[in-house]
């Protein structure tokens, strides 16, 4: 029976022997379909391209365009098809990715496929959709791929980060601030440890509370605007209909009546000029907050202007809602035919909001004025306005004048907004407000982005980057010193002595490795913590301001490493004799090439990889840093540790029993093993070169020789050291 069925799940949720980025990797069986490459099965391709002619995009191994096409009509295996397919279903549901492997294992027709996964369980909802649609194109049968992509698409609507915080993180990656999702929701953490900031849409950990209240109730904004000399409309709260029509006249129509704390426009009514329009409003406006005002109408378009750090990143204009007759339909009809434009919809997605009536009264307001209902029909060419002020959507970034700018930006500080959306009305952006009678009518926290990203008219604006800057300073990455820690023997030992030795250099210092969890003194969680999640709990905290992270093939393999990059990464060694066949990893070779080589991989260009040069699977791997290679050797004539010498590079040394560190031609002594409980006065080998590992990575970080002999030398002698620290420790 032809079938290809998933034998098993592996989320790779941080970097991994595939890629820097998280995936999902699954193992599948193609049983007969090993005997059936693509060419030839009858009118295989030739459906499969007719269900997604964009696969015609994915360049493939050739790399140009149609490469993929190219490979079906070749003949190629149902693996290599699902990650094709899987990625192109990802991609028009919304969640692009181009990452995807296929790769044979040594069992006949089983095979892992891996494919980029921004959020596992649209990615697994992804793969089960493209092995029904693969199956499908080879059974020729029917297959709906419209009620696939409306479910994927579904998924990523609910699942997925929104555009505005997509491209806040977006941007953060851009300039290699790692970023991790703290909920379900909109809520990202930027960069690691005590260097993290926090994003909440566009909201950040600077926007205060009292901030965020004060633009909240708008009357309270417009006074404090008005202090401080910034034109805002005449207005007060009021109480009735009647107070409403009485502020009305005392301020002079038309006017306009809003809640005093709604969002979103919801609740604001323009250009009143009789008691019933104003009556009727306040009973609408009251509905939807827990106040009204009556404020003086002021003549224009809306503007929103976007304030980061107290300057302009962007800008967008407003423009009426209209519909057109055509002396045939009705309103309504022309109302649904306006609402089936795909911009418009009520996801944070759409750029434009539709015009549901029942959600505008405002918009009923404007039909009423017209003498027309929903079922009128408007005489051909008849413009029909429904909202004065519809969607803010078309960028005016570059037509601000910088009076109008400057006003703005006093605005956001005078609320005490870091990120704020302005609203500004005025019949001309370019012209200063006072020459217009134009006003600040309202200062929101959390704006929404969309706008300024996919502006209806003009050029889109970088507001992801603004925000990103103003979170970090040029020279910041919002990173914290991280070392981790490979090897088959000697991991645990490594990473706790590292630890300690950053411990004594007075930082905070967060490990997960084998023995434990710890967060400075306290042992938090006892027991093996050498995993995904317990590194993730450390990135967390605010508190930590240096990791160390014991990694095993088997994490890497299976869960993938919780940091995107380290400053330091120590192999420490292989063993010939080791492999893994559970995961088809046969031999030390391939333990090497494909797993452990990872943690060099995620070196930054500016730190070290420390490895063991008596090992050459390790020492192999020099070729792969990014950045400094230390090498530690207990054999001083080592030739690979001369050729490196000779280059100026550094290393690590046993000679003459004790412990040096050598940078080309100069050498310092850092202690005697006689003098390191751990070694057993050099009798215990494999501790010797433990110690070497740990005495490179604390150099790497630029620890002093005085504080890394401390380190060794006290380790292993104090009460708590059962516990993996030489100070008292407590459960949590």
């Amino acid at each position: 029976m032809k079938n290809i069925e998933f034998l098993r799940f592996l989320p790779l949720q941080g970097p991994n022997i595939w890629t820097y980025r998280s995936a999902l990797e699954v193992w599948i069986d193609i049983g007969e379909l090993e005997d059936f490459p693509s060419n030839t099965i009858p009118g295989f391709t030739d459906r499969l391209t007719t269900w997604l002619p964009t696969l015609i995009e994915h360049r493939c191994s050739y790399e140009v365009r149609g490469g993929f096409v190219q490979r079906l009509h070749e003949g190629t295996w149902p693996g290599h098809i699902l990650e094709h397919v899987t990625l192109e279903l990802q991609n028009l549901a919304g969640l692009p990715g181009g990452f995807g492997k296929a790769r044979e294992t040594n069992v006949r027709g089983v095979y892992k496929v891996v494919v980029r996964a921004r959020h596992e369980t649209v990615t697994r909802a992804a793969l089960y959709a493209a092995r029904d649609l693969v199956m499908a194109a080879i059974e020729n049968r029917p297959f709906s791929v419209d009620a696939a992509l409306e479910k994927l698409r579904g998924m990523v609507d609910k699942l997925c980060l929104g555009p505005s915080t997509a491209c806040i993180v977006d941007a953060a990656e851009e300039r290699r601030i790692p970023t991790i999702r703290l909920s379900e929701g909109n809520l990202v953490q930027l960069g690691h440890g005590c260097r993290q900031r926090r994003i909440w849409t566009a909201e950040s950990d600077q926007t205060g509370a009292i901030a965020e209240s004060i633009s909240r109730d708008k009357d309270l904004t417009k006074t404090l605007l008005e202090n401080c000399g910034l034109r805002v409309p005449e207005g007060r709260l009021v109480d009735s209909p009647e107070d409403a029509w009485n502020a009305a006249e005392d301020i002079g129509l038309p006017v306009v009546v809003k809640p005093c704390d709604a969002n979103h426009g919801r609740g604001v009514f323009i250009d009143l000029n009789t008691r019933e329009e104003i009556e009727t409003a306040y009973k609408v406006a009251l509905d939807e907050g827990s106040g009204v005002l009556v404020e003086r109408y002021v003549s224009g378009l809306e503007h929103r202007l976007l304030i980061v750090g107290g300057k302009l990143a962007a800008a967008a204009r407003g423009e009426p809602i209209f519909i057109v007759g055509d002396g045939k339909s009705t309103v309504q009809q022309l109302l649904d035919e306006l609402n089936r434009d795909p911009r418009r919809g009520l996801l944070e997605e759409h750029l434009l909001d539709p015009v549901l009536l029942e959600r505008e009264p405002a918009a009923v307001l404007e039909l009423q004025r017209q003498n027309l209902t929903t079922e009128s029909v408007p005489a051909s060419g008849r413009r029909v306005l429904l909202l004065r002020n519809g969607n803010v959507s078309a960028d005016v970034t570059d037509q601000v004048h910088p009076s109008v700018a400057a006003a703005a930006s006093l605005a956001a500080r005078i609320v005490g907004l870091d990120i704020a959306g302005v609203d500004i009305v005025a019949e001309d952006i370019s012209r200063p407000l006072a020459d217009q009678g134009g006003a600040i009518v309202e200062v929101n926290a959390g704006p929404g982005l969309l706008m300024h990203l996919k502006p209806s008219e003009g050029a889109a604006r970088p507001v992801g980057e603004a925000i990103v800057d103003n979170l970090f300073r040029d020279d910041e990455n919002g990173r914290i010193p991280i070392v981790g820690i490979t090897g088959t023997h000697g991991k645990t030992t490594i990473a706790r002595l590292v630890a300690r030795i950053i411990h004594l250099s007075g930082k905070h210092v967060g490990l997960a490795c084998g023995d434990g969890l710890y967060f400075g003194e306290r042992l938090v969680e006892r027991g093996n913590r050498a995993n995904w999640a317990a590194a993730h709990r450390v990135l967390l905290n605010r508190a930590v301001e240096a990791a160390v992270f014991e990694n095993s093939s088997v994490a890497i393999l299976s869960e993938g490493l919780a940091y995107d990059r380290c400053l330091v990464g120590v192999v420490a060694n292989i063993d010939p004799t080791d492999s893994l066949p559970e995961y088809y990893i046969e031999n030390a070779e391939q333990l090497a090439t494909k797993v452990k080589r990872t943690q060099v991989d995620l070196v930054l260009p500016d730190g070290a990889a420390v490895l063991n040069a008596d090992d050459p699977l390790v020492a192999d791997m020099a070729q792969l840093c990014d950045g400094e290679v230390i090498f530690f050797s207990v054999d001083p004539a080592s030739p690979l540790v001369a050729e490196h010498r000779s280059q100026g590079k550094r290393a690590v040394l046993l000679r003459g029993g004790d412990v040096i560190q050598v940078e080309g031609a100069s050498e310092t002594r850092v202690s005697s093993v006689d003098a390191i409980p751990l070694t057993e006065k050099g009798a215990v080998a494999y501790q010797v070169e433990n110690v070497l590992a740990a005495v490179g990575a604390a150099w790497a970080l630029g620890i002093t020789p005085d504080l890394i002999r401390a380190g060794i030398e006290l380790f292993g002698t104090e009460q708590a050291e059962e516990q993996g620290f030489t100070f008292k420790t407590q459960a949590a």
